[in-house]
């Protein structure tokens, strides 16, 4: 699993904000999952400062993750 960032925000039911390292951007699309491997949604938006960039995760469903929790990928 891949460290992608740290959930700075949660917009509405199903979107997330995260934080993410501007040296190792996640790929578009791709699945994001929590720390006990239960999938959490896509990543399917990069935007920000380039030294401190941020993601948007569309989760399934309603968002179930918190302000705080780390989000990986595989």
């Amino acid at each position: 699993m891949k460290v992608v960032g740290q959930v700075q925000n949660i917009c509405g039911k199903n979107c997330a904000v995260i934080t993410i390292d501007g040296g190792q951007l996640p790929r578009l699309y791709s699945e994001v999952i929590d720390l006990r491997k239960k999938p959490v949604g896509k990543l399917v938006e990069v935007f920000g400062n380039i030294r401190t960039p941020y993601a948007l995760v569309v989760c399934k469903g309603q968002c179930e993750c918190s302000v705080g929790e780390t989000l990986y990928t595989e």
